[in-house]
């Protein structure tokens, strides 16, 4: 018997690439809804009750609405928005954290698929903070650039217009309030006890994005060397399928000194580097905004729950 699949909301970014990844998977079926009834409560609680699997791909207010349509006990949620991220009730959807991370996947019932740049920071603060090497008073700073496919279908119809205002032909920062919707989780999913300083920025370019976290060795619980740091983080990823640690200092990687964040691009994967001296060191993610950050990570973890192998059909 194939496993059942609703994808409420599967016209937007999120959904469409979950549903892309779907069409060569022969052991599910995908639950369509009719044009005319995307918004009808009704027919969206028949169908997210009726799956064995429900993926939202809402804005926050309309996946809590979801939720609430879910009456049927044995119905297991995946929900890419931002509502249930630091829900201590729900399962954080990101398994390279650690063992008990995956294993807390593998029997959720409700799992909070990671935001794109929360991703980028967790991959690289989680491990230093496990290790003991960030106090937990240090002034983290990051700063990202991601794809304009990140921002959803309205930001996309104006880059890709005719008309494109001549600024978006600009990296542009944004979220300069310091009220990015993904602070909250890069906090407490890493046990920080203060928000990062977080300066987003987007770029004409469709998909990809770079995550960085500068660190200032005199300030950490001891001097630590960049090999050090390498070792730390090399060591906690050890054996992963979708996250990697490349060479000390990317010699290898990126042999031109430039980090691109377009890349990785199409898949699910993640790359981490770690460059810099002895005074000053590097921390950075590569990944897809749209893959490892969006709908790769959220069907990772529906392959996890169903008990096969995290990379099918990615």
């Amino acid at each position: 018997m194939k496993t059942k699949v609703y994808i409420d909301g599967k016209e937007g970014t999120t959904g469409l690439k979950i549903f892309e990844r779907f069409k060569d998977r022969e052991d599910l079926e995908i639950l369509l809804i009719d044009e005319d009834k995307r918004k009808d409560s009704d027919e969206r609680a028949k169908l997210i009750n009726k799956s064995d699997y429900t993926f939202l791909c809402l804005p926050d207010a309309a996946a809590i609405e979801a939720v609430s349509l879910c009456t049927n006990p044995n119905v297991r949620i995946i929900d890419a928005s931002t509502a249930h991220r630091t829900n201590p009730n729900w399962t954080y959807g990101f398994p390279e954290l650690s063992p008990k991370h995956r294993e807390a996947i593998k029997t959720s019932k409700r799992v909070a698929n990671p935001g794109c740049y929360a991703s980028g920071f967790i991959a690289c603060v989680y491990p230093l903070i496990k290790a003991g090497v960030l106090p937990e008073d240090y002034p983290l700073t990051s700063h990202a650039v991601s794809g304009y496919s990140g921002a959803g279908k309205q930001l996309i119809s104006v880059m890709e217009s005719e008309d494109k205002p001549f600024e978006c032909y600009s990296p542009r920062q944004y979220a300069l309030g310091q009220a990015h919707k993904h602070l909250p989780e890069m906090q407490a999913i890493c046990g920080l006890k203060y928000k990062p300083m977080f300066n987003p920025i987007v770029d004409d370019y469709f998909s990809g994005m770079v995550v960085s976290v500068p660190l200032v060795t005199r300030a950490l619980t001891k001097k630590y060397t960049p090999s050090e740091i390498h070792k730390i983080i090399a060591d906690h990823y050890l054996g992963q399928n979708f996250v990697t640690v490349a060479e000390l200092g990317g010699t290898k990687t990126l042999p031109d000194g430039f980090l691109a964040a377009n890349t990785l691009a199409g898949t699910n994967n993640m790359e981490i580097f770690i460059c810099g001296n002895d005074d000053q060191i590097l921390v950075a993610s590569r990944l897809d905004n749209l893959g490892k950050g969006a709908s790769g990570a959220a069907v990772q973890c529906m392959n996890i729950m169903m008990g096969i192998d995290e990379r099918t059909g990615l």
